[in-house]
């Protein structure tokens, strides 16, 4: 099984705290309410909780995201060619 890991939306994060309730091994709060996400894989022991958390979150800004092992690195495209190109 690939790894696993936590990744937060912090724009749809409302601060609620219902993960670090469930999972506050890998999840904390600032001092604001909002949850600090540690970023290593999730451990194979805390799968379940780190499942429950994301499904309990009222506003689905938090993800559970399995990479694969050996992937290469992503580049960023651009999606639209910009003014320049095609000009002489």
């Amino acid at each position: 099984m690939s790894p696993a890991r936590l990744r937060l939306n912090p724009v749809a994060c409302g601060g609620h705290g219902l993960c670090a309730d469930l999972l506050p091994e890998m999840i904390s709060l600032d001092e604001w309410g909002y949850p600090v996400v540690d970023d290593r894989d999730v451990p194979a022991d805390l799968l379940a909780p780190a499942r429950r958390a994301v499904n309990a979150c009222p506003t689905l800004a938090l993800a559970l995201a399995r990479q694969a092992i050996d992937a290469p690195p992503r580049r960023a495209s651009r999606p639209y060619p910009t003014w320049q190109e095609g000009r002489p």
